[in-house]
């Protein structure tokens, strides 16, 4: 995309995580901005590529094993602009005409969300702030198509290091799973510093200062607290119930699943 074809709203020189992340999985609808700023990345971090797309395994996985639970219905939220494996496609091949809201505050997001979700009538999306839950959770949009009465499936995928500590993520957190009925799911990833040198790691909080949000990567502990009060389910067969990185949740083979890239977030699906 070019800067004379960004919707009303949106600053194309100005780069947008929603953007960065849809270049590094080869999507289109980014611009410059956003593309440069991966790039000066991806210098620091040559498994730029590699840690987009084991994030992307894993939301697709967790998404198909909530469904295989019986779980109908789906809160994307912070969802982007994913080019292939979209959560309804993902879940509606499990369960048939299973509902999915998709939820993100990027205006291109909303932009492009008609083509995305054509003929779909049991998807759709709404732009909000995941930092303005009870905005979501009383949409009619959200209440048309999610039964908060039912079991629901919540999916935050490399988000919550976008909100710093000032604005309590882990407060947000709980609001929305105090809303969803007993049997829900919730799935989060975030990104860490844990096992990457301090000089990568200051280059993308530096990067994303000049973008629209901020990152704020955050240790195994503070990950953890995310899922307080909730059943961490076991990330693969023989496991036992805790976070892991990225290419190990689900995976049949985790010396395989194992990469530099997964290691930069942890990852975990939990049961309210």
């Amino acid at each position: 995309m070019t800067d004379e074809q960004a919707p009303p709203g949106v600053d194309p020189t100005v780069p947008s995580p929603a953007r960065m992340y849809d270049y590094m999985l080869r999507g289109t609808h980014n611009y410059p901005a956003d593309r440069g700023a991966v790039e000066k990345l991806r210098a620091q971090m040559p498994e730029l590529e590699d840690a987009a797309y084991a994030n992307r395994g894993f939301h697709q996985r967790a998404a198909r094993w909530i469904a295989q639970q019986g779980v109908r219905q789906f809160l994307d939220i912070g969802s982007g602009l994913p080019t292939f494996g979209n959560t309804h496609d993902v879940v509606q091949k499990i369960q048939p005409g299973a509902h999915v809201v998709y939820v993100d505050n990027d205006p291109v997001v909303a932009a492009y969300a008609p083509e995305l979700l054509a003929g779909n009538p049991a998807a759709t999306l709404i732009q909000a702030d995941l930092r303005e839950p009870d905005t979501i959770l009383t949409d009619r949009d959200v209440r048309g198509l999610i039964d908060f009465s039912q079991p629901a499936g919540v999916l935050m995928t490399l988000l919550l290091h976008f909100v710093p500590d000032t604005d309590n993520p882990w407060a947000l957190v709980r609001r929305y799973m105090e809303a969803l009925a007993p049997g829900s799911y919730l799935a989060i990833s975030h990104g860490t510093s844990d096992y990457v040198p301090p000089r990568t790691a200051d280059a993308i909080t530096t990067t994303y200062t000049r973008a629209s949000q901020n990152a704020h990567l955050r240790p195994k502990a503070g990950i953890r607290r995310f899922f307080s009060g909730l059943e961490i389910v076991p990330p693969y067969p023989g496991a036992e119930p805790a976070l892991t990185h990225l290419g190990n949740w689900g995976a049949e083979d985790i010396d395989l699943a194992d990469s530099d890239g997964s290691r930069w977030a942890y990852c975990a699906v939990a049961r309210k």
